[in-house]
């Protein structure tokens, strides 16, 4: 059998209900004591039945993490720190796939596993702020920045416009003026990849310079496959840039792939930035630039709303949050100029 509360009371020389006090993080015990009985925890080896911990107190313990594309290297480093920001709660995570298709999105949204979950940290795609509004289930719901929603509920997003802007301040800062734009989203203008688009317009047009909508480039999805089809297509219609910023990493490092093959030296003929940081964009033959969101922050934002709400602690409105992000710079631009000076919400650029 394992050890018991009683097992640890008997060992300090003390009561059950002090012991519990101490596995509780009660306020109501002294310093001293405190210590007595964690020497008789360690000695013991005693570990809190922390599912029965939370029985108590009407919950499960576990939270929902729902996300569109657990293959999408972001959406899996994310949802690794959620679990280990949950972890520092006593929360466990279960781990959902939503494909972003809108049915399972709002089958989630409906907490459709309500039984078994306290809260909810969703990353939605298709959803309206209607739906959100017209949620009527109790429990806490935490949205992360896939989109914009003027909806009751705290929202975790970086500033995506503003962190495109910094992407092609720094591709000007080297000189370059035909900027592509790749995975652009039509009809979805509350999305990143319409804020990212916007990001770039708004950069262009304070350099100066005209926004070339040629340069845009439309693509189906968002992964390796969309980029290199998306460079393929530019080129063949016979526009040639001079950089690539592109919605996010995987499509940055498949346009990448293509200019090589084609010929074009990376950054000498074309730089390139991307967006995520994912953990490929270090270890390719050439190591991307790319807007690196605090993915850390976000989690640990995400999971301590969260979790205040379900404790009852008193907590503000909903709040829509920043976390700061940076632009780190390698190989793919050169690897040369410090971009802007950090922002508010933001972190200026790194070498890496």
């Amino acid at each position: 059998m394992g050890v018991s509360l009683k097992d640890v009371a008997q060992r300090a020389g003390v009561s059950i209900k002090t012991v519990s006090n101490v596995v509780n993080n009660s306020p109501h015990v002294t310093p001293q004591m405190r210590a007595r009985v964690q020497q008789a925890i360690d000695e013991l080896g005693y570990r809190p039945n922390l599912t029965a911990r939370h029985l108590r107190k009407g919950r499960t313990g576990i939270i929902a993490f729902a996300v569109p594309e657990l293959g999408n290297p972001y959406f899996a480093e994310l949802a690794g720190a959620v679990i280990d920001a949950a972890a520092r709660h006593d929360y466990t995570v279960l781990v959902d796939h939503t494909a972003g298709l809108r049915e399972r999105e709002l089958l989630v949204c409906q907490e459709f596993r309500s039984h078994v979950i306290d809260g909810l940290i969703l990353s939605p795609i298709h959803l309206e702020t209607a739906d959100l509004v017209a949620r009527h289930e109790t429990s806490p719901l935490v949205l992360l920045g896939e989109r914009e929603y003027e909806a009751p509920y705290d929202q975790i997003a970086i500033d995506n416009v503003a962190a495109a802007r910094t992407a092609v301040r720094h591709l000007l800062d080297l000189g370059r003026r035909r900027i592509t734009f790749l995975g652009s989203r039509t009809g979805q203008e509350r999305q990143p990849a319409h804020l990212r688009l916007r990001g770039w317009r708004e950069e262009l047009a304070a350099a100066g310079i005209t926004p070339d909508e040629s340069l845009v480039v439309t693509t189906e999805g968002y992964g390796r496959a969309d980029g290199a089809a998306a460079v393929t297509a530019l080129l063949e219609r016979g526009e040639r840039p001079d950089a690539v910023f592109a919605y996010n990493d995987l499509i940055a490092l498949g346009a990448m792939r293509t200019l090589t093959e084609r010929g074009l030296r990376i950054p000498e003929d074309v730089a390139v930035v991307g967006f995520d940081d994912i953990e490929e964009s270090r270890y390719g033959a050439t190591t991307l630039t790319t807007v690196s969101p605090d993915k850390q922050a976000i989690a640990r934002l995400a999971v301590d709303r969260l979790v205040d709400r379900l404790s009852g602690k008193p907590v503000a409105g909903p709040q829509r949050i920043r976390p700061g992000y940076r632009l780190v710079v390698r190989e793919s631009s050169g690897g040369a100029g410090q971009g802007p000076p950090p922002e508010e919400g933001a972190r200026g650029a790194a070498g890496d």
